[in-house]
């Protein structure tokens, strides 16, 4: 293509989306205009390359930061070229979605190591901002102890035919040549000639898991927390996965989160925003007195210091911020006392062609 396009715009997102908003739109294109669906078809082609791209520099924290400060530039800050083995989750966001993914880790003593899990988890808002106590329960795949992880019931172990050992077999995909794990030996590269009862040669079984985590205080919604070594078990003692926490975070019925700052609409009437007044406020940490300065005007922001949310990893706090808004009340909920008051107030601002039955809104065109 002679002009890249806006890495957001072709993914179809805001700039400011979260990263598993970026994913899901990119898996929706890739399965659209993957080649393999579109034989022959290069406009199809590059369209898969170039959803491939954005995702590539948008999924990652530091990449995206810098296209968001130089864009397309060419040179050692920009990206003006693409390539795919630069970015090293690209086979794993193939294999994601088509199940083509670069095989099962291994480490350097020639075990497979466990696969990460991911555990969502919905906290309160008091939970997010003070932190908090949390049991997760889920499923991983743990050693067999009956074979201690051999997936052998005699210890008889012979080399995979399908992949000769190498617990992968290739195949080519459109424009791609990608490795896949072997469906023979399940990418172990060995199979058990007797196979192990209870694990059925696997070397695994599953197994419920309880464990107990601390949220700490100031986390947000998004954010996520890994636990070394609380996924599954690596194979032929390859190390164990971890356990990925995306923290979910429950809407205030008053309150919003921004950073550590508390968001919140405070209704005040034309008499509090004009003479001023002292108001009690409920935040995070208890009631506290708010003063409200005489000519407060309509959208003006007021903020109680140090009473929002802890900052993480900080023993500072945010502040409470509360967002003035003009309460116009209807005819109907005043005394005719009120009502001849606001009449007479009319009369001093000058208000011509004065009717009853038009007071409310004479009095918003008053007051806008």
């Amino acid at each position: 293509m002679s002009k890249k396009r806006d890495y957001y715009e072709v993914l179809g997102v805001s700039r400011d989306a979260q990263v598993t908003e970026i994913k899901a739109s990119y898996r929706k294109l890739a399965v659209q205009f993957h080649p393999d669906r579109n034989p022959g078809d290069k406009e199809a082609e590059e369209k898969f390359k170039e959803a491939a791209e954005a995702y590539a520099v948008l999924s990652d924290t530091e990449k995206r930061a810098r296209y968001d400060r130089v864009g397309h530039q060419s040179g050692p800050q920009g990206f003006s070229d693409f390539d795919p083995s630069a970015f090293g989750d690209f086979a794993d966001i193939l294999g994601d979605l088509f199940g083509m993914g670069g095989g099962q880790r291994r480490s350097r003593g020639g075990g497979i190591a466990g696969s990460d899990l991911r555990y969502d988890l919905q906290l309160e808002f008091e939970e997010a901002a003070f932190g908090a106590r949390k049991r997760l329960n889920y499923n991983r795949l743990e050693r067999c102890e009956t074979c201690t992880g051999s997936g052998s019931a005699d210890g008889e172990i012979k080399t995979c035919k399908t992949c000769g050992g190498a617990g992968q077999v290739r195949y080519s995909q459109g424009f791609f040549s990608v490795a896949r794990t072997c469906p023979e030996c399940h990418g172990q590269g060995r199979k058990a000639v007797n196979p192990c009862k209870d694990c059925r040669g696997q070397g695994r079984v599953a197994r419920p898991r309880e464990l107990e985590v601390t949220i700490p205080a100031g986390v947000e919604e998004g954010m996520r927390l890994r636990l070394r070594g609380e996924g599954e078990h690596g194979l032929r003692g390859g190390p164990t996965g971890d356990l990925e926490v995306a923290l979910f975070v429950k809407e205030h019925e008053r309150w919003r989160r921004s950073g550590p700052d508390v968001h919140e609409l405070l209704s005040l009437s034309y008499p509090q925003m004009v003479l001023g007044t002292t108001l009690d406020v409920k935040t995070l940490h208890g009631t506290e007195s708010l003063k409200v300065p005489p000519g407060t005007q309509h959208a003006q922001e007021l903020r109680l210091r140090g009473q929002g949310a802890p900052r993480l990893d900080s023993e500072r706090k945010g502040d409470h911020v509360l967002h003035v808004q003009l309460e116009v009340p209807k005819p109907k909920e005043l005394s005719e006392a009120q009502l001849d008051l606001l009449r007479q107030m009319a009369e001093l601002e000058g208000a011509k062609g004065y009717e009853k039955e038009g007071l409310v809104d004479k009095v918003k065109n008053l007051f806008s």
